[in-house]
């Protein structure tokens, strides 16, 4: 049984930083595309980052490019997304979810956690 477990959110000031971590277990962790998307309240779930297998290679979304950076720990199945400057504006649930192809589109992923919320206030 797949599983990836999401934590690290919380609630933080404009400006700060949070790590996010999602641990894997259940798949061959280092097979795997790995991914972050947000869901603010009323909005459709948003790509922000995805990682290679190796880790040696990311993509991410132009709303954080410079200020998020996704990397992953092959050896302890966990997948990271280390948000610096946040704003308002990244208020949302994120998702970590793991799939086969590097891809910004949601439906592309096979699996997926059950999210952890994060909240920036101004």
């Amino acid at each position: 049984q797949v599983q990836l477990v999401e934590s690290g959110g919380g609630l933080v000031q404009a400006g700060g930083s949070l790590r996010l971590s999602c641990a894997a277990s259940g798949l061959p962790f280092s097979s795997y595309i790995m991914g972050w998307f947000r869901q603010a309240p009323g909005k459709e779930r948003a790509f922000v980052a995805a990682v290679t297998r190796n880790g040696s290679s990311a993509v991410y979304a132009d709303s954080v490019s410079g200020r998020f950076t996704i990397s992953r720990d092959n050896a302890k199945n966990t997948v990271y997304l280390q948000m610096n400057s946040l704003s308002p504006e990244d208020t949302a649930v994120y998702y970590c979810a793991a799939g086969t192809i590097v891809t910004r589109t949601s439906r592309r992923y096979l699996y997926w956690g059950q999210g952890t919320p994060v909240t920036v206030s101004s």
